[in-house]
């Protein structure tokens, strides 16, 4: 029996830009959908689209602002399509949630490998070796099986790539762990976009657990290596 075709919703008004991606979409075996308003890009999203490829400039807003309310309720992926040089946009979709971005002008063939890289992330299975065994480190708590973390028994909103790095580092705790393992793990082996994702997702983990990187109680840069998250004596 096939497997089911994955669907691809594509937020952009641009038709030289639908037309021809959304095409080499469908022979690459996704089904395709478009919007090209907020408006339109909210009410698709509902039949709950395996991914979602969204622009930043929309003719009736932004995309920043579907990012943000599609994360209140979902876990759907989301790619940001990005103006070339405007660096700003990337670091505010990502902190907004999304999970990867492909700065314009770009190639069907580059988007393709993102949507495959990102859905292959998201659809790997849990590891085993008691990786749904909560951990505790001072008065942090993560919890992979509910994928929640609470600070001080107060949930914190954190996107998936932030669970996913601050899982990693709480697992290594007080063990210095390298850029490069972290960006394998976290994001993919193939990873080709820019290192400066790690640093906006590890900027966004120290805002929301209020951790000054110039005295850090959690989270310390070892600088030209990684980061190292406490010990639990240490936190």
């Amino acid at each position: 029996m096939s497997r089911p075709r994955r669907t691809i919703l594509l937020v952009e008004d641009e038709t030289s830009i639908t037309e021809p991606l959304a095409e080499a979409l469908r022979s690459e075996g996704f089904e395709t959908q478009v919007a090209g308003t907020v408006a339109e890009a909210l009410e698709l999203a509902r039949t709950a689209p395996d991914l979602v490829l969204l622009d930043v400039m929309l003719p009736d807003g932004s995309g920043f602002d579907v990012c943000r309310e599609l994360r209140q309720s979902s876990r759907v992926p989301i790619i940001m399509l990005t103006a070339r040089g405007e660096e700003a946009d990337r670091v505010v979709g990502l902190e907004l949630g999304a999970d990867d971005y492909v700065v314009k002008p770009f190639s069907a063939r580059e988007v393709i490998a993102r949507i495959r890289a990102v859905l292959r992330r998201v659809n790997a299975p849990e590891p085993e070796h008691g990786a749904n065994v909560a951990v505790e480190i001072g008065e942090l708590r993560l919890d992979p099986g509910r994928r929640e973390v609470t600070h001080r028994g107060k949930a914190l909103e954190l996107s998936r790539k932030e669970f996913d790095l601050l899982e990693l580092l709480m697992r290594n705790a007080g063990s210095v762990v390298s850029r490069e393992r972290l960006i394998s793990e976290v994001w993919d082996t193939n990873w080709f976009g820019s290192t400066k994702t790690l640093d906006v997702h590890v900027s966004g983990i120290r805002r929301k657990l209020r951790d000054d990187p110039s005295q850090p109680r959690y989270l310390h840069t070892v600088r030209g290596v990684g980061f190292r998250f406490a010990a639990p004596g240490e936190a």
